[in-house]
This record gives C-alpha cells, sequence and structure tokens, in this order.
C-alpha cells in the first residue's frame, strides 16, 4: 500500500466518530469483572468508548473504571461489535457509567450515580457532534437481594427511576435493556434473589419500551457473583439482539 494512503486511511479511522450511542448502567456485572486478555485489548473497528477523561477513543477492555483494581471484560464491546456485524449501526460509542456494588437506592435523581451517567452521556453526545442516544443498557440488583423490602419494591422504584431518567435526557423513546441476573448467585448470601428475578423479568411489563435479557446458562468467573469474560462476550450479544427487537 502506498505510504500517502496508508496515512490518508490511517487518518479517516481516527476521525471517525460514534453515530449510535449507549449508556450503560448498574453495578458491577455491567461494569465488567471477566478476565482481560490479549485479544480484549485490540480495538474493534467502529467500536467506541467514552473515556474517563471524557474523550472518544477506541474502546478496549475494561471500559469501565468504577473500581480500577477489579474492572475486567464486560458486555459493552460485544454488544457493539454485534450490531455492526448485523449491519444495524456503523460507528457505536459506549458511554460506561455503572459503578460496582451500587443498589437501585443510588441510582435515584439526585444522587452521584445518577448525576454522573446524565453528565457524562451528555458530554458524550456533545463530543460526537450528529450521535444519538440509542438505548440504555441496565444490570443490576445483587445489592438489592438482601433485603425484603428493597426486592418487594423493586420494579416500582425502577419505573421511577427509568421515567426520571428518560426526561432528564431528554429520550422518551429510548429501548431500556434489563439484564437477568446470574443464575449461579448464592441464595444463602442473596436471599432475595428469586424475587428479585421475577421483578426484573417483569419490567418488560410495566416499562414502556423496555426488553428483558436472559442470562440462562451463563458462568461466573469462580466466586459466583460475577460473570466471567466468556459469558460477559455472549450477555453482549443477547443485549444487542434484544435491543433488534425495538430497531428491527
Amino acid at each position: 500500500m502506498p505510504l500517502l494512503l496508508f496515512f490518508f486511511l490511517l487518518s479517516g479511522a481516527l476521525a471517525a466518530q460514534p453515530t449510535d450511542v449507549f449508556l450503560l448502567i448498574g453495578q458491577s456485572n455491567m461494569a465488567g469483572r471477566g478476565l482481560v486478555t490479549g485479544e480484549d485489548r485490540q480495538p474493534i473497528p467502529g467500536v467506541f468508548a467514552f473515556s474517563k477523561e471524557r474523550q472518544w477513543v477506541p474502546a478496549i477492555d475494561p471500559i469501565h473504571f468504577d473500581r480500577p483494581d477489579r474492572t475486567g471484560v464486560g458486555l459493552g464491546r460485544t454488544f457493539a461489535a454485534t450490531l455492526i456485524r448485523l449491519g444495524a449501526a456503523k460507528n457505536v460509542g459506549l458511554v460506561p457509567a455503572a459503578f460496582g456494588g451500587s443498589a437501585l437506592a443510588e441510582w435515584v435523581p439526585g444522587s452521584t450515580h445518577y448525576t454522573n451517567a446524565v453528565d457524562r452521556l451528555k458530554a458524550a453526545l456533545a463530543a460526537s457532534p450528529g450521535a444519538r442516544l440509542r438505548g440504555i443498557l441496565w444490570h443490576q440488583g445483587e445489592a438489592d437481594s438482601i433485603d425484603e423490602e428493597r426486592a418487594i419494591t423493586y420494579r416500582l422504584r425502577f419505573a421511577r427511576f427509568i421515567a426520571a431518567l428518560r426526561k432528564d435526557l431528554d429520550a422518551p423513546n429510548v429501548p431500556v435493556l434489563i439484564g437477568q441476573l446470574g443464575e449461579f448467585v448464592e441464595i444463602a448470601k442473596y436471599p432475595q434473589l428469586p424475587l428479585i428475578q421475577r421483578e426484573l423479568a417483569t419490567i418488560p411489563l410495566h416499562v414502556p419500551l423496555s426488553g428483558f435479557v436472559s442470562s440462562q446458562g451463563l458462568g461466573h468467573k469462580g466466586d459466583l457473583l460475577h460473570f466471567d469474560s466468556p459469558a460477559m462476550k455472549e450477555f453482549g450479544r443477547r443485549y444487542a439482539l434484544e435491543w433488534l427487537k425495538f430497531n428491527p
């Protein structure tokens, strides 16, 4: 390849910016705790992440930075790559804003996590003129599985949270995807897990434009709490297929 052509193509790749933006929120299984390998450090053409420094960069795992000593492979990159492979998007931007260990009560309007998510999403869109928010990806619930009152009221509280978030983002028709908790999570440590799982599964019956993503058969990294890297990647594919139901 002629040197001039090489630099032309390289500059074009560097100049590319996301057009379809997705907000990733929740707790540690959205942030990702899977083992990172060399493959996970390789950029995927057309897949970007909004960095801690609030810049669009090629998405390489870990894209989250909530707990730097724990972050790892998440579902975001595979989600984006699946949309691109299926022709549903060309340049996908991921805005990581999940935080490990956070309960739903920590995502109410005015809270640190909520405010951070809204601010980062708005900054991400401003940094890529013409980009649109196309979806909100949520995975959370383990922190609410230790308390009966939290579990009983989860669906109602989540509906209020999403209504407020859509309003603050001026995105009333943006799909929201909700992931099932791991089937492997220990009920002895998280006694309200079955109730939370039911609450999560029935959210689409009560929250418009929301979809539920199954975690059936996905494995953990050995701690009976966090999905391993292969599971995270499969989960990302499932999130993408669920999103396509709203955007056939």
